[in-house]
């Protein structure tokens, strides 16, 4: 068995730390992401320290199984997890993707509520028991870490529930959670539940507790702090939050909760802290979806301080208006200032320093976007070189159009024209001339047509990566072709070129998919060949 599965039972004080940032919180709408994008954020939650990543839904698509097994097979150190329904294909599925890391686990569920029961599985108390039973007990012939969760925990009945809970325990399960659906409880009932687990269910000390909270009344984390509180020792989270509706617990707030007030929860977690910060701005900038200032503990406004009384506080003694430290989250300014006269090996020194080493022409590629910014920017900070460095995330494969020139003619009696010139990956020069109602539009459509797709741009975001008069802007965009979104990112002192780049990034994802055929049933969770649990809601739990 896995140490970490039983590391309460050696530490009755240590709290599992569960992402599903790359399963749950990819449902969020509008968050897309490609395989690399995938793998570096594995390999950053790795760095953070989580104890268990689920990588993804290995039946849900080919793309999720894949994502699956080269996490499972490049990102070592946490337990790589996939979720699977309790159906033996889905089982099978995720063994597949996972069975080349050392430290697997097959994460199955099913419904304990009576009205999921009823409208989604079509099946009795006595056939939920009997799967449960069942397939927890295949997948422990294939894993020895199995978790299995009771979707709906909240609105079921306690009883059965309890029953469900003891049979998957004698099944096999060696983590057992009980998860907020729908984001229906309240923190007293919460701790009712887990307490009431811990009475009713005989072989509950063979398991680890874990809880899965969504945010639907701004109550996931609370619930979750009480739950550990109560005797958890497993909780499911993800960066910023993201997540079906209204999202899940925020990792980051939970492990600061745990981290600053020791002397009440008396509780730890393995979490590298420093590297919170710059966790959640990658995974903010790779899904397209921007952490609100005033978000505790990752937000931009966490550490700032504008009131007269509280700077003056501040300069007297920082715990006056501060129960954290920025530097603590990673958040702080560092020491080391980069400029154009900085040479490249201090520039390697501060990508390490950031969690992102980079060798050879990687790091050559950077330092050049580096060198260029530095040309156009008085003052380069950390924030502009994690953008730079994120802006080698370009999807898989080398990107199939380069863009190697624009030109954008504007102004108020002039129609809006942009020229571009695009090098395909196999050397073809092409040149295009559009017009459009703005810049921007005329830039995109220039590039779309040089390179041959029809799209839509269905959002468009521009944010400050930066400070200043002369900050990057960082520009998101998501782009439909025949059916499919994907986002494209990049960032730029110019919000033209900056446009430019996410535009062409979007376009070189589509490059790499392959065929476009359209068919109803090219979106996974809406496929009718699932079998008998086919309809059931993408919030899974």
């Amino acid at each position: 068995m896995n140490p970490d599965v039983t590391a309460p039972a050696a530490d009755p004080r240590r709290v599992i730390i569960f992402d599903t940032t790359l399963r749950d919180g990819e449902q969020a709408p509008g968050a897309t992401l490609n395989i690399e994008e995938k793998v570096e954020i594995a390999r950053q939650l790795a760095r953070l320290g989580v104890d268990v990543i689920e990588a993804g839904f290995a039946i849900s698509s080919q793309g999720d199984f894949e994502a699956v097994q080269r996490i499972a097979r490049e990102v070592q150190g946490p337990i790589i997890a996939s979720l699977a329904r309790v159906r033996k294909q889905d089982i099978d599925r995720a063994w597949e993707a996972l069975k080349d890391n050392p430290r697997p686990r097959i994460h199955i569920f099913i419904s304990a509520s009576d009205i999921h029961l009823k409208h989604l599985f079509k099946m009795s108390r006595e056939e939920a028991l009997k799967q449960t039973r069942d397939m927890v007990s295949y997948a422990r012939s294939l894993c020895q870490d199995v978790e299995f969760s009771a979707q709906d925990a909240t609105r079921s009945e306690l009883d059965f529930l309890c029953q469900m809970i003891e049979a998957a325990i004698e099944a096999g399960a060696t983590t057992v959670n009980m998860p907020d659906t729908v984001g229906y409880t309240t923190p007293d009932e919460y701790e009712k539940l887990v307490l009431t687990v811990l009475s009713q269910v005989k072989n509950i000390r063979k398991a680890i507790i874990s809880v899965h909270c969504h945010n639907d009344l701004g109550l996931a984390v609370s619930n979750s702090l009480r739950a550990l509180k109560a005797g958890a020792r497993q909780v499911e989270c993800t960066i910023n939050g993201i997540g079906e509706r209204a999202g899940n617990a925020a990792l980051e707030e939970i492990v600061m909760a745990l981290h600053t007030r020791q002397d009440f929860f008396n509780l730890n977690t393995r979490v590298d802290t420093t590297q919170i910060h710059r966790t959640s701005r990658m995974v903010s900038t790779l899904t397209g979806i921007p952490v609100q200032p005033n978000k505790a503990v990752v937000g931009s406004n966490a550490f700032a301080h504008e009131s007269g009384i509280h700077q003056d506080g501040m300069l007297k003694d920082r715990r006056t208006y501060e129960i954290m430290d920025a530097a603590t989250v990673g958040a702080g300014e560092t020491n080391l200032v980069l400029g154009k006269h900085s040479g490249r090996h201090a520039f390697r020194k501060k990508l390490e320093e950031l969690g992102h080493p980079l060798e050879g022409e990687e790091l050559n590629r950077t330092f050049f976007e580096f060198k260029q910014l530095c040309d156009k920017k008085k003052v380069v900070n950390d924030e502009d070189i994690l953008s730079l460095i994120l802006d080698q995330v370009q999807g898989e494969g080398t990107p199939t159009y380069r863009l190697e020139h624009f030109q954008v003619t504007t102004g108020d009696k002039v129609v809006p024209t942009a020229t571009v010139k695009l090098v395909a990956s196999d050397g073809t020069v092409l040149t295009q001339v559009a017009t459009g109602d703005g810049p921007v539009d005329a830039v995109c459509k220039a590039i779309a047509q040089a390179a041959g797709y029809e799209t839509t741009l269905a959002e468009f975001s521009v944010n400050a990566v930066s400070s200043g008069e002369d900050a990057m802007g960082e520009v998101t965009m998501k782009v439909i072709y025949k059916g499919r979104t994907v986002t494209g990112r990049g960032a730029a002192t110019d919000i033209i070129a900056a446009s430019c780049k996410a535009f062409l990034h979007a376009i070189n994802k589509f490059a790499n998919m392959g065929s476009f055929e359209e068919e109803s049933g090219s979106d996974p969770y809406k496929r009718d060949d699932f079998g008998p649990l086919a309809g059931i809601s993408r919030a899974y739990m």
